[in-house]
């Protein structure tokens, strides 16, 4: 289902098992661009104050889903795609248990890709992992 997560084990020489653990979720996926009816402002600078540039590998995720360790630059595996994909924008406070992928500027892929149920892996990091369970 989500090989990609399966294959990153290590990062900067560290054995992500360790100090990671991956959670699987189930969401609603949708896919934007960077254009400027898609957004509030400027449609190339995340709500996190990053760049976007067609072609990398970014999700926005509902703010629901920060308190679940969804946070800024985790690294997430998405059902369908071989990619790992990075958390780099939140969306608007009105969606719960959503993903939104970024397509770039392909207008046409985002329309084709829809709203999806998909599973969805995260890296959590291990300590925080026992905040959320307690």
């Amino acid at each position: 289902m989500l090989n990609a997560c399966k294959k990153v084990t290590t990062h900067d020489d560290v054995d992500i098992k360790k100090t990671h653990e991956w959670k699987t979720l189930e969401v609603t996926a949708t896919a934007y661009n960077s254009l400027t009816n898609q957004t509030n402002t400027n449609p190339h600078i995340t709500a996190f104050g990053d760049s976007l540039i067609p072609g990398m590998k970014y999700i926005a995720v509902s703010r629901d889903l920060l308190a679940l360790g969804l946070h800024h630059n985790t690294s997430v595996c998405i059902e369908g795609f071989d990619d790992i994909y990075l958390v780099k924008d939140k969306m608007h406070w009105r969606w719960k248990k959503r993903i939104d992928i970024y397509m770039g500027l392909d207008v046409k892929a985002a329309k084709n890709w829809g709203r999806k149920k998909v599973f969805i892996q995260y890296q959590v990091p291990v300590d925080t992992l026992k905040i959320i369970n307690e």
